[in-house]
Parts: structure tokens; C-alpha cells; sequence
């Protein structure tokens, strides 16, 4: 059975840094895209980044990048982001969601419809 448990969140002041983490079971993450979404009150989810476990390779929206790392440790069969410099906006619940990797040699992707488990989420706050 397939299942992501994310941890990590929290409060924090502006400024400050947090680190996600979604533990996976069922499967093996190294075959898998991992993906952390993210959705304000009123607003609509967003990709935020995502991973190539086979390799490690990642990609990350515009709004995150030099701030926010995601990472992968396969043998623990979790993937971290580490957020760092948060701002107000990047308030929100946080989702890690897993697609299989059908082909090795494409890079991961932020479409939620293409990731077919997910997680519960956790809260994100940045206020001061």
C-alpha cells in the first residue's frame, strides 16, 4: 500500500527556515517523481518542486528557487525540502504527492494531475 506522511511543518517568522519531510512506504522511491505542492486559502495549488529519485534531479517554480532544496534519501525512502528565507506568501499547506517514472530520461514535472498519491499535508505559517 502506497502512502506519503509528511512532517515538519510548523510556524516560523518571516525570514526564518523550516524543513519538510515526506516519509514513503509501499514502494520504492527510487522508481518514483516526488513533487511538493502547496495551497493558500482561496487560492489554487501550485507546484512548488519536485524530484527524480532515480537521480536526484530536481526542478523548482520560479517563486521558491535559491531559497527552497528538495532532496532525496532513498535508503530512508524520504524526500525533504528545506525552506529557507520564507516570506508571508509561502504560507500554506504543503503536499508531497508521487508518480511512477515511466521514463528515466525525463525530468520530473509539477502537473498535479499526473501524480496519483499524495499525502495529507502539513501546515506551513510565515508570520511575524
Amino acid at each position: 500500500q502506497v502512502q506519503l506522511v509528511e512532517s515538519g511543518g510548523g510556524l516560523v517568522q518571516p525570514g526564518g527556515s523550516l524543513r519538510l519531510s515526506c516519509a514513503a512506504s509501499g514502494f520504492t522511491l527510487g522508481d518514483y517523481y516526488i513533487a511538493w505542492f502547496r495551497q493558500a486559502p482561496g487560492k489554487e495549488r501550485e507546484g512548488v518542486s519536485c524530484i527524480r529519485s532515480s537521480d536526484g534531479s530536481p526542478r523548482y517554480t520560479d517563486s521558491v528557487k535559491g531559497r527552497f532544496t528538495i532532496s532525496r534519501d532513498n535508503a530512508k525512502s524520504t524526500v525533504s525540502l528545506q525552506m529557507n528565507s520564507l516570506k508571508v506568501e509561502d504560507t500554506a499547506v504543503y503536499t508531497c504527492a508521487a508518480a511512477r517514472i515511466r521514463w528515466y530520461g525525463m525530468n520530473c514535472f509539477m502537473s498535479a494531475g499526473q501524480y496519483g498519491y499524495w499525502g495529507q499535508g502539513t501546515q506551513v505559517t510565515v508570520s511575524s
